[in-house]
């Protein structure tokens, strides 16, 4: 029997890493793309059966040749991703339109590419990320919030076009975890570092078990801090906008304009 294939983006390291780990282990036929070549190289040194395809996501001809190369996957996971933290007046353009294209057009260019031969197969599971960041906004995240909350509508419209195709399609919003990048933005701010970070396998046990369950499940929140996030965002607001401010007053470390780089 001919073993499923797994397409992960941002397998160079934190959650795409560990999800193209995870799934290899477990017998998928997995392709991990990425811009880092080096980062690859150590996802695939676990996984020896493992393939990797250097690929940019904002590239839109690059993600269109990996798809054609391998056929249209079994499941993707689409967590390549980007987070430089700046003021929203300071932040410059040219980094604040690479945020859009990896983070949001990256995804639709994923989408593109394979949903189509998922439709036609009619099964596929389709896995977006997004962010809690895309439900709920903090200062220096001007150019990511938008990019996630873009993700986050773009997906709303997938469900209510191809919901009943036969096509799971997921859109994963988790609080902070513990991977590379956020351990970069907690050096220049330590204040984020100060709020309950999640491990990755948390976040793809969840994913495995939006996956397991008939219902048309949108919205993969890991954690009881982003389900709770979400329904106060949705039915008290004012307490969320209280409760953000206090976490990000002045002094709290979470001011000024250093990016993350």
């Amino acid at each position: 029997m001919k073993r499923q294939t797994a397409l992960v983006t941002g397998a160079g390291s934190g959650m795409g890493a560990l999800a193209a780990q995870r799934l290899a282990a477990a017998g998928w036929d997995v392709v991990g793309v990425d811009v880092d070549e080096a980062g690859l190289g150590r996802t695939a040194a676990r996984s020896p059966i493992m393939h990797t395809r250097v690929c940019d996501v904002a590239d839109p001809k690059a993600v269109e040749a990996v798809v054609a190369e391998i056929g249209t996957p079994h499941r993707v996971l689409h967590a390549a991703g980007i987070g430089p933290l700046a003021p929203a007046l300071k932040q410059p353009l040219d980094e604040v339109e690479r945020v859009i294209r990896v983070n949001y057009l990256g995804t639709v260019h994923v989408v593109r590419a394979v949903l189509p031969g998922m439709l036609a197969r009619g099964q596929g599971e389709l896995i977006l990320f997004s962010s809690l960041a895309g439900w709920l906004t903090a200062p220096l995240t001007s150019a990511y919030a938008a990019a996630k909350s873009a993700v986050n509508a773009y997906a709303e419209v997938l469900v209510r076009e191809h919901g009943d195709s036969g096509v799971k399609i997921r859109c994963v919003c988790p609080a902070q975890v513990d991977t590379p990048m956020l351990r970069r933005i907690v050096e220049r701010y330590p204040a984020v570092g100060r709020t309950r970070i999640i491990a990755p396998r948390l976040v793809l046990d969840e994913i495995d078990r939006s996956l397991a369950r008939p219902a048309r499940d949108l919205y993969v929140l890991p954690g009881g801090r982003a389900k709770a996030a979400v329904f106060l965002q949705r039915h008290a607001p004012g307490l969320v906008d209280l409760a953000l401010r206090q976490a990000t007053r002045p002094g709290r470390g979470l001011s000024g304009d250093t990016r993350t780089g």
